[in-house]
């Protein structure tokens, strides 16, 4: 079966998925079984590719350290960089591929050009989250990340440190949000979008405002609501029961995820709605 997207619709008699949908749903594939096997296919035999792994403040930083390892435990990464904060530089054991970077007094990144110079080393930059919720650390990573023509993928509490800033980081041409449809809800009214997201409405409600959201901007969304996983690109959403996965409605947002996500789109660059539904399974 061909990866382009193109090929699943409603005059591909092999997308049986667009039988349930209404026509003018057409842009909904409801991802039953893997459609885009051919992408991890994609994964090299040898080592190769370099991920920036940001995360992390003097209290918290295990998240980031454990998805680091897995990322470099189950794909062939040649390179996962750790960047920390510097509070926690004497607080840990030497790590391999580790950067420290200024902190704020509290613990979390502060301004400074090495964010910028540290990260755009990296073919990806992947945010674990566990960052303090200050202005000094929201507008040093929003300086960096607009900054930077590099994939970026927002996970866990990431979008929230971020949010008083996504308005000058929404239109990255690359950038992956992983986030609970209240995070996105909250995104929605940040930008002042038009249509309102309720954590109370139908499923297809949701993936028409979604729908429409990732026409107006280029980020690819991932999120869960209704037993779904929904994946909008485009104007192009793809739902896949969570049933149908190794996943539960809590493990989603551990990382593993994320991290998989974070590597398919590595491996295959511009497919990041083909490439994030194949992480799926």
């Amino acid at each position: 079966m061909s990866n382009d997207f193109a090929e699943i619709s409603p005059k591909n008699p092999r997308s049986r998925n667009f039988a349930e949908i209404p026509k003018d749903l057409a842009y909904w594939t409801k991802q039953e079984k893997p459609l885009f096997n051919d992408y991890k296919w994609n994964i090299p035999e040898q080592k190769s590719g370099y991920v920036s792994i940001l995360g992390g403040n003097s209290s918290s930083f295990s998240a980031t350290i454990k998805i680091a390892e897995e990322l470099l435990s189950s794909f062939p990464i040649k390179t996962a960089e750790i960047i920390l904060p510097d509070a926690l530089r004497n607080n840990l054991p030497p790590l391999e591929n580790t950067t420290f970077l200024p902190s704020t007094t509290s613990g979390s990144f502060g301004k400074s050009p090495l964010i910028t110079q540290t990260l755009e080393k990296s073919n990806f930059i992947f945010l674990t989250g566990e960052l303090t919720k200050n202005s000094e650390t929201t507008v040093a990573l929003a300086d960096s990340l607009k900054r930077i023509d590099l994939p970026i993928l927002l996970a866990r509490d990431s979008l929230d440190t971020l949010l008083p800033e996504m308005s000058s980081l929404i239109n990255h041409p690359q950038l992956f949000i992983f986030a609970s449809l209240a995070q996105i809800q909250k995104l929605l009214r940040t930008l002042y979008y038009p249509k309102v997201l309720m954590l109370s409405m139908p499923l297809l409600s949701v993936i028409d405002t979604l729908h429409k959201f990732t026409l107006s901007y280029p980020t690819t969304l991932i999120t869960f609501h209704s037993d779904e996983i929904i994946i909008a690109n485009s104007g192009k959403i793809i739902t896949t029961n969570i049933s149908l996965t190794n996943y539960s409605p809590l493990s989603l947002w551990f990382g593993s995820l994320a991290t998989k996500i974070t590597a398919l789109n590595l491996y295959n660059p511009k497919k990041p709605l083909e490439a994030t539904a194949a992480a799926l399974f």
